[in-house]
C-alpha cells in the first residue's frame, strides 16, 4: 500500500493558561500545548491501490443494490435506516437508550435524554442528508444548521448549539486541561480557514465516493470545530456526501452502527489519519459499508413481508379502522390516539378499539403505561431496528476475530 501518500498531520506549540482553576498541580501549572495542524485538502488526490479501490467499488455497487431492492418500500426503507444510523452513531458517543425509549421521544415524551438525543440526532442527519440531495452540494452552514438541531436540547452545550468553537478543545487526557491529550484540534482562529478547505474538497466530483467520505470525515474529526457533537456531525457528513454524490437517493448506510461494533479499532482509524493513513480508514469503510448495505437488504425484505404477516395475524376488515391503521404502519411505526384517529379516518371510539385489537393480536404494543396519551409501537419494526444492530455486530466482530487469527 506504499502508493497511498497522504500528509501527516503537523504540530505547534501555543500558550496555554486555564480559564477556571482546577484539577493537578500539573493541570494549573500547564502553560504551552502542542496544538496538531491537518493538511489542507482541498486540491489533494488520493491514489488508492488497486485492493482499495476494488473495495470501495463494490461497497459503493452494494449500497445502490439496496435501493434497489427496497422497492416500494424505498421510503420506509430510508426512515428506518436513518433512525438506525443516528442511535448508533450516538452509541459511540455513550448515549445510550432503548429501542422503546427512542421509539417515545420520537413522539415527544421527552422522559429519558439519551433518547431525546437520539431523536435530535435523528433530525440532524436528516437535514444533512435531504440538504445535500436538494442542493447538489454540502455547505458548512448546512453542517451548522445540523449541529443547531443536534444540541438545542442539550443541557451543557446548548449555548454553542450551532455555534464554532472559541475556545481550545482536546480529546482524552485531563478534564482541566490538554495535558495527556490524545489530540489538540488546531485552535479556534483557524477553523474558518479549515473548514473552507474542507468545503471545497466535499463538494469536488472527481474524488471516488468512498474516499472522499472517508477523508472528509477523519479531517472534520482532526478540526473538531464544536465543543461537543463533533463525532455524531461527523459521521452525518458521510452519509451527506453519498447522498451529494448520488450513491443513494432515499436512504443512507447505517454505517455507525458497524462502527459502534468495533469502537476502539474505529477511533484508531481516525488517530492513524492524523499520522498520514488515509488507505486504512477507506478499506474499513467500504467493508463496514458493504456489511451495513448486505444487512440492510434483509431489513427491507422483512420491512415488504411486514404488512402481509400483520394482516394474517389480525384479519382486518376491510376498509375498518385496524386496516387503515395496519396500512400505515411501516409510514408510521410509532403512533399516539390522535395520529391513529387521523390515519383511520374514524371515530375516536371506533380508533381505540382498533387499537385494542392489533394490540391484542401482538401487531402494537403499548409503550407508555399510562391510561390517557397512550403511544404504541408496531412490534416487529422496533424489534428489527434492534436485529440489524445486532446483525451488523455480529459480522463486524466475526471478520475482526478472522483477521486477528490471521
Amino acid at each position: 500500500m506504499a502508493s497511498e501518500a497522504w500528509p501527516a498531520h503537523t504540530s505547534e506549540s501555543r500558550a496555554w493558561r486555564q480559564k477556571y482553576r482546577g484539577g493537578t498541580r500539573d493541570d494549573r501549572m500547564l502553560s504551552a500545548v502542542d496544538v496538531t495542524l491537518p493538511p489542507l485538502i482541498a486540491h489533494l488526490d488520493f491514489s488508492a491501490a488497486s485492493a482499495t479501490a476494488t473495495l470501495s467499488e463494490r461497497a459503493v455497487a452494494e449500497i445502490a443494490y439496496t435501493e434497489g431492492a427496497a422497492g416500494p418500500q424505498l421510503a420506509a426503507l430510508g426512515r428506518f435506516l436513518t433512525q438506525t444510523e443516528s442511535v448508533s452513531s450516538s452509541k459511540i458517543e455513550r448515549v445510550e437508550a432503548g429501542s422503546e425509549d427512542f421509539a417515545r421521544a420520537l413522539v415527544g415524551i421527552k422522559s429519558n435524554p439519551s433518547a431525546v438525543s437520539m431523536v435530535a440526532a435523528t433530525e440532524a442527519l436528516t437535514r444533512m442528508v435531504d440538504r445535500a440531495g436538494e442542493s447538489g452540494r454540502i455547505e458548512i452552514s448546512d453542517l451548522l444548521a445540523a449541529h443547531a438541531i443536534l444540541m438545542r436540547d442539550d443541557p451543557l452545550d446548548r449555548a454553542y448549539a450551532g455555534r464554532l468553537r472559541d475556545m481550545q478543545n482536546w480529546i482524552g487526557g485531563s478534564d482541566h486541561s490538554p495535558r495527556g491529550a490524545v489530540h489538540v484540534p488546531p485552535p479556534p482562529e483557524l477553523l474558518d480557514r479549515y473548514l473552507a478547505d474542507l468545503e471545497l474538497y466535499i463538494n469536488r466530483d472527481d474524488v471516488p465516493p468512498l474516499v472522499q467520505a472517508a477523508a472528509a470525515h477523519a479531517q472534520f474529526e482532526s478540526i473538531h470545530p464544536f465543543t461537543d457533537g463533533n463525532g455524531r456531525i461527523g459521521r452525518a457528513l458521510i452519509n451527506a456526501i453519498l447522498r451529494r454524490r448520488r450513491v443513494t437517493r432515499a436512504t443512507v448506510v447505517p454505517i455507525a452502527t458497524a462502527m459502534v461494533a468495533d469502537r476502539e479499532g474505529y477511533f484508531a482509524l481516525v488517530n492513524g489519519y492524523r499520522q498520514g493513513e488515509l488507505g486504512a480508514f477507506v478499506r474499513s469503510l467500504s467493508r463496514e459499508a458493504i456489511v451495513a448495505a448486505e444487512e440492510s437488504q434483509e431489513s427491507a425484505r422483512r420491512l415488504r413481508e411486514f404488512p402481509t404477516e400483520w394482516a394474517a395475524m389480525s384479519r382486518p376488515r376491510a376498509g375498518s379502522a385496524a386496516e387503515r391503521i395496519l396500512g400505515s404502519l411501516l409510514d408510521e411505526p410509532v403512533i399516539s390516539a390522535e395520529s391513529a384517529r387521523r390515519i383511520s379516518g374514524t371515530s375516536a371510539g371506533s380508533t381505540s378499539e382498533a387499537l385494542s385489537r392489533l394490540e391484542t393480536d401482538g401487531v402494537l404494543r403499548e409503550i407508555t403505561g399510562r391510561t390517557k396519551n397512550k403511544v404504541w409501537a408496531a412490534v416487529d419494526v422496533t424489534a428489527e431496528l434492534d436485529d440489524l444492530q445486532l446483525r451488523i455486530a455480529e459480522r463486524v466482530r466475526a471478520a475482526r476475530e478472522a483477521e486477528a487469527r490471521g
